[in-house]
């Protein structure tokens, strides 16, 4: 009977102590353009996802770096490898609000090429070492490298998705936005208030000014065209009206505060080396060498945010005008703005590369978390 009463005690205390665990873990949403298996889409994820103190409510998924259909099955199968097949992946915008490839190509014969342009890749440059041959109709969904996921997306539109959380854990819940913002702008239109209920938001997008010294295939995207990046040039009505939205706070990971990072071999080594857990075993299998750690960084940050090294106060927006600046970041100091609704942004410059590295190690090498 003793040894029975212990054994209870023993049982009331661990499920005493995961549910503080569960009360105190940050709630978090991914959205996301997650295009894979492996890339810094996915292991941005899988970092999020391999932290303790972080409770994801679901991955929402848009089209962008890929197709939304192919995008939602590579992150099921993400999830499912690494043991998490319960975390919701939520389908959603297939397209974005106003821009499209027909569009983007007409630009181009107007005001030249544009060096990444996501899953409207039908050709790619001579001096790109790493690309992605991937170009497909939206509706395919080409055989997974990985295999074929078995579990079922949610029955739940991502804007839907998102606005119900946010309702549901009203100021408790982050957004992390690391692909187009369609999804997010769907959602902040679909009900105007919603954004006043999330914790905060943190975006990956966005170019201020970022080191054109050290040019690799990467930074020739932004070499030319400083304040182009893929996620606004992608969808910037979408990333106009998210900005708009009325979040309590915004931090945005820029591409300069991700030039210098590289997921090389020597990442993949300390990630992975001599560890058995599922999520190092899916670095080591799919993991793509020679990428910049783009998404990782915006995920480091809302985990870590001491690994910053930079940071300004300022005011942004997008540029909708379909000339030659289309989807250009734009910026001002506070106060300077022309005042027509710039929400002031916290803007990461830098951050410590060899931390995040650790970071990002530290989550791959941990066992699947209890659930």
């Amino acid at each position: 009977m003793i040894r029975k009463a212990v054994l209870a005690a023993i049982a009331l205390s661990a499920l005493g102590a995961a549910s503080a665990r569960a009360d105190t873990r940050r709630k978090v949403i991914i959205d996301q353009d997650a295009f894979g298996p492996g890339g810094s889409n996915l292991q941005a994820i899988l970092l999020v996802v391999q932290s303790p103190n972080v409770e994801v409510l679901g991955v929402t998924i848009e089209s962008g770096d890929g197709w939304q259909l192919e995008n939602v099955a590579h992150t099921i199968r993400m999830l499912e490898l690494i043991g998490r097949p319960d975390i919701p992946v939520v389908p959603g915008a297939t397209y974005p609000l106003i821009n499209s490839e027909e569009e983007t190509r007409r630009w181009e014969k107007l005001y030249g090429r544009i060096p990444y342009k996501g899953a409207w890749m039908d050709a790619w440059p001579g001096y790109n070492t790493v690309n992605r041959p991937h170009y497909h109709a939206p509706d395919v969904v080409p055989p997974l490298e990985e295999g074929e996921p078995t579990t079922k997306p949610a029955a739940e539109v991502a804007a839907n998705f998102i606005v119900r959380k946010l309702h549901e854990f009203p100021g408790q819940v982050t957004i992390l936005a690391l692909g187009p913002f369609t999804n997010l702008a769907l959602a902040t239109h679909l009900d105007e208030g919603c954004a006043a209920l999330a914790e905060q938001l943190i975006i990956m997008g966005g170019s201020f000014d970022p080191d054109g010294s050290k040019v690799d295939e990467f930074s020739l995207q932004f070499i030319n065209s400083p304040r182009v990046e893929f996620n606004n040039r992608w969808d910037p009505e979408a990333g106009k009206m998210t900005l708009h939205a009325g979040w309590k706070k915004i931090t945005v990971i820029p591409t300069d505060a991700t030039v210098g990072t590289k997921f090389t071999a020597e990442v993949e080594k300390l990630a992975t080396s001599g560890s058995d857990s599922p999520s190092a075993k899916y670095v080591s299998m799919y993991g793509q060498i020679g990428f910049p750690m783009w998404d990782e960084v915006a995920a480091a940050v809302m985990l870590e945010p001491t690994i910053i090294r930079h940071a300004d106060a300022l005011s942004m927006d997008i540029d909708i005008g379909h000339g030659p600046n289309y989807g250009a970041t734009l910026s001002w100091a506070p106060g300077n703005g022309p005042g027509l609704g710039e929400p002031q942004v916290t803007v990461v410059r830098a951050i410590d590369i060899p931390r995040l590295e650790a970071l990002f190690a530290e989550a791959v090498r941990r066992p699947p978390l209890p659930r």
